[in-house]
């Protein structure tokens, strides 16, 4: 590892000629994690400790069930990092871990050991039967007002500053959960809660300064098990938002790390290339591939370095410890290339079996389904790569939607984008395990992109809910809110109206928004709740049809049920001959359109089709 630069990071360079600088008396400062479980699939337990001078400190313990198994000692003296063998006999309590150094001087620390949840290890995560809500904390609803600023906190509220903390909350998420359920929506990704202690641009919390603690802006780690709670009430799996790529520059380790090589130090900053493509071409340099996954994401943001056993082990168990502790159903890795491919491996493998039927999706953005697919658990990949990762996102899938309902069809334009996009699922090993979007926080809104016609949202959400895959949605989409991405981020991320006290209208209520927005509201509800019991949709054969004359026709069966999805992208009223549709068409005489609820009679052999309009058909004889 090259030597550190007092130009580039001077706290860092400061702390390791000075690792005596701190408090003249020795105490622990933090131990984390700060409590476990038995029973857990896998024995082994890594306690990372620090405090000042804790290296000279050997570690005793005596609690039944439990043995120490050997104390890592690294370069910096602050830190030891203690593992524990915990067998399957040994019970829930707590017990003294003992710390002594060379003069006799002791430190003690009372250690936890919980018992797991019911059938913990059996939770089923989210699916193809689901519909994703993504939000924003910072800019959905603003529960309690009383921790939009705190103390030790640097960042504080300004609702004025599109770039800055507006105050959105852990309450005020829980408060709106009745609103999601009468929606549709069965799963809720927020992004980070984690704490990020940056000075600006804190409100995305991308940049995690805490890993065992929710912002407390946020409202704190008991706000998060009070959300997890509400949840399962209503029926909605929730999932975390995870950040192992890239810490905060406000991260306490960063100011004294354990290791020289615990985050990726360089002479100078060096930013990430971010060319993705460098990790599975053969033909690229390794100095490429090495500025990809080495370098930093953002100069606030440095890059942890997963080939370090000790930093792996930490984020293995930081991901075991929020799913134990907050009942989690599913993990969302950002930025998932980014990240030492073996270590990430070795982190889903580590989740997977401590529980087996967890789902974890991976920030896989790539415009091709190839190099999407490499990245999904069990690929046939040349290299013989398994990542562990069960869901991928489908930015293929995202960047045709973006385009495919603008423009009429020509030999690779208009639906045709779609078609072509489900064409190439012969490379994932599992086509139900793929998340499918339209938009999300790091997009444009796909209303600024559709110019506004609730025609086309409906079309696209028409698509979006009868494919296959996971449908996630963007908080705001039923409303058709609007964003464009050259206004910047900040901008982009508009406040959902209502989540405040104080503001003009309330858009969570049928009477806060315009007939528009309560239509657009009304059509994507009346999709969702139909998809909810619908498990054809969830996992049912897709056959599909070369679209023609702007027009995209699919069906979706299983032994129980046949819908037939015909989507008219064409400004023009249609007559579609269903006679080429036969070979799925065969076995019925009637459809009922669960968008128009009216009956139709197919044996006639023609559908007339509205120009911009969408047909969902449970077909029978």
């Amino acid at each position: 590892m090259s030597a550190v630069k007092k130009s580039f990071f001077p706290i860092l360079f400061f702390s390791f000629l000075n690792l005596t600088s701190f408090a003249v008396k020795s105490k622990i400062e933090k131990l984390e994690p700060a409590f476990w479980w038995v029973g857990m699939e896998n024995p082994n337990l890594q306690l990372l400790v620090y405090g000042q001078n804790i290296g000279e400190y050997q570690a005793t313990l005596d609690y039944p069930g439990v043995r120490l198994k050997v104390v890592n000692n690294v370069e910096n003296q602050n830190y030891l990092f203690v593992d524990l063998f915990i067998d399957k006999s040994a019970k829930a309590g707590k017990f003294d871990i003992t710390f002594t150094n060379q003069k006799g001087q002791e430190l003690v620390y009372q250690y936890e050991l919980k018992e797991r949840r019911k059938n913990s290890a059996k939770r089923k995560g989210f699916d193809s039967s689901d519909v994703m809500y993504l939000l924003m904390p910072d800019r959905f609803a603003n529960g309690n007002p009383e921790n939009d600023s705190v103390d030790g906190l640097a960042e504080k509220v300004d609702r004025n500053n599109y770039d800055g903390r507006h105050g959105g909350d852990i309450q005020g998420i829980i408060s709106k959960l009745d609103y999601l359920q009468d929606l549709g929506i069965t799963a809720l990704w927020n992004t980070p809660l984690l704490e990020d202690n940056e000075e600006r641009g804190s409100y995305h919390t991308y940049a995690i300064s805490d890993y065992y603690n929710v912002d407390a802006r946020f409202g704190g780690n008991e706000a998060y098990l009070e959300l997890s709670k509400e949840c399962k009430k209503r029926g909605i799996k929730l999932i975390q938002d995870m950040v192992f790529n890239h810490c905060a520059s406000a991260h306490w380790w960063m100011k004294d790390l354990p290791q020289n090589d615990w985050v990726h130090l360089h002479d100078e900053y060096t930013n990430s290339n971010h060319r993705k493509s460098t990790l599975l071409d053969p033909h690229a340099a390794k100095k490429d591939k090495i500025q990809f996954s080495d370098g930093w994401f953002d100069k606030s943001m440095p890059d942890l370095n997963q080939q370090n056993e000790l930093l792996l082990t930490y984020l293995i168990q930081n991901s075991i410890w929020w799913v134990e502790y907050a009942d989690l159903d599913g993990i969302r890795m950002d930025t998932h290339p980014y990240n030492d491919p073996q270590g990430m491996s070795k982190w889903g493998e580590a989740l997977l079996k401590e529980y087996p039927y967890l789902n974890i999706v991976g920030e896989t953005w790539y415009k091709n389904a190839a190099d999407i697919a490499y990245w999904q658990k069990d690929a046939l990949n040349a290299d013989g790569y398994n990542s562990y990762l069960p869901c991928v996102m489908d930015f293929q899938l995202f960047f045709a939607m973006e385009k495919a309902f603008l423009e009429p069809q020509e030999w690779e334009n208009g639906v045709v984008r779609l078609y072509k996009s489900l064409a190439a699922d012969y490379l994932y090993k599992d086509i139900n395990n793929i998340l499918i979007f339209a938009e999300n926080h790091d997009t444009q809104r796909i209303m600024t992109t559709l110019k506004g016609d609730i025609n086309k949202f409906k079309l696209m959400n028409t698509f979006l809910m009868t494919t296959r895959g996971i449908p996630q949605i963007y908080a705001g989409i039923e409303i058709l809110m609007e964003g464009k991405k050259s206004d910047g981020d900040g901008k982009m991320r508009i406040d959902f109206p209502g989540g405040w006290a104080g503001d003009e209208r309330d858009a969570f209520t049928a009477e806060g928004r315009t007939d528009k927005e309560n239509e657009a509201f009304n059509f994507l509800q009346k999709l969702l709740q139909w998809r909810k019991v619908n498990p054809v949709i969830h996992t049912g054969k897709l056959t599909h049809y070369i679209p023609e004359n702007d027009v995209y026709v699919y069906f979706r069966s299983n032994d129980e049920k046949t819908v037939m999805v015909v989507i008219n992208n064409g400004e023009k009223n249609q007559d579609l001959n269903l006679e080429r549709f036969s070979e799925n068409l065969k076995n019925f005489n009637k459809g009922y359109d669960i968008l128009s609820e009216k009956a139709m009679n197919i044996s006639e052999g023609e559908l007339k089709l509205t120009g911009n309009s969408s047909v969902i058909l449970e077909l029978s004889k």
